[in-house]
């Protein structure tokens, strides 16, 4: 009798709906796919969008050096630039990364840039960031923006990594999975996913896929994401659907691709007289033809 009832519900589990061409990944400490029956994008939709851009822009070069890193990482034979307890030469420090992607939320490339060499020029070490009066550092970061909010964010990021760590280094993420360093990272007031995914993807050399503004126009777009979809979500079900080894350079690309081009993400259909019109965009907006 325990035999039979145990083969029965065996049956029933196996019998629970799939994902028409693709199983979510999930486990214990990743949150599940919001969208599971939004079979999209498909894995031929991605190569497909990803051959295009680069046939159009070619790969950016802003992030070429990350690429040459990934390269780099998955070529060696060890991990020896990974269990290093200090940042090499040739690689930007995490906690470097994770102040740079700070200071350009809610703000342009090039201000958020200016805002990181003008922090490091008036504290060249992190200790000194931590020791400057709050006025100080927002004066330092106040081309990009927020400097109130952003200023106290790093403060009270610091201040917490040398409460914890007894130093102000972050390589010690280069050790742990994933989920481990989306839980370490979360710990800190004010960094959120998009800027966990940077630090994972760009720093850390992990197959991850931030959704900034630019992502998520497209995706909505694209149809990638269902109606109504929240940039939260959006992250969630494209980390589950987009292959992890497209994950880099198709993001690269579709970040690139939403600064340079608005044709995609216009709202409303088309008319009679907007037809020629449209068929000479897609010559330049490969992305049209996604759209719906």
């Amino acid at each position: 009798m325990p035999k039979s009832r145990k083969r029965k519900q065996q049956v029933e589990v196996d019998h629970h709906p799939k994902p028409p061409t693709k199983t979510p990944k999930t486990t214990k400490e990743t949150p599940k796919d919001p969208y599971p029956n939004h079979a999209r994008p498909t894995r031929e939709e991605c190569v497909s969008v990803r051959d295009d851009l680069l046939a159009l822009h070619g790969f950016p070069q802003e992030f070429a050096k990350y690429r040459e890193q990934r390269l780099s990482s998955q070529t060696s034979n060890g991990c020896d630039a990974a269990v290093s307890s200090e940042p090499s030469d040739e690689k930007e420090s995490v906690l470097d990364g994770l102040v740079r992607t700070l200071l350009s939320q809610n703000t342009t490339e090039a201000n958020s840039q200016k805002a990181f060499a003008s922090l490091k020029s008036a504290f060249p070490t992190w200790e000194e960031v931590l020791a400057a009066d709050s006025q100080s550092l927002e004066s330092a970061i106040r081309c990009g923006g927020l400097a109130k909010t952003k200023a106290s964010c790093i403060k009270n990021m610091l201040s917490c990594l040398l409460e914890k760590k007894e130093k102000l280094c972050l390589e010690y993420l280069r050790d742990l999975s994933v989920d481990e360093i989306k839980s370490e990272l979360s710990h800190f007031k004010g960094i959120g996913p998009k800027t966990v995914a940077c630090v994972l993807m760009f720093q850390l050399q992990q197959d991850d896929f931030p959704v900034d503004t630019h992502v998520f126009e497209i995706a909505k777009a694209m149809a990638w994401v269902p109606v109504g979809a929240d940039r939260n979500k959006t992250y969630l079900h494209l980390n589950q659907w987009i292959p992890d080894e497209l994950k880099f350079d198709l993001n690269c690309l579709l970040y690139t691709h939403g600064k340079l081009c608005r044709k995609c993400i216009k709202k409303g259909g088309s008319t009679g007289k907007q037809q020629e019109k449209e068929s000479e965009d897609i010559n330049s907006c490969p992305l049209l033809r996604y759209c719906k």
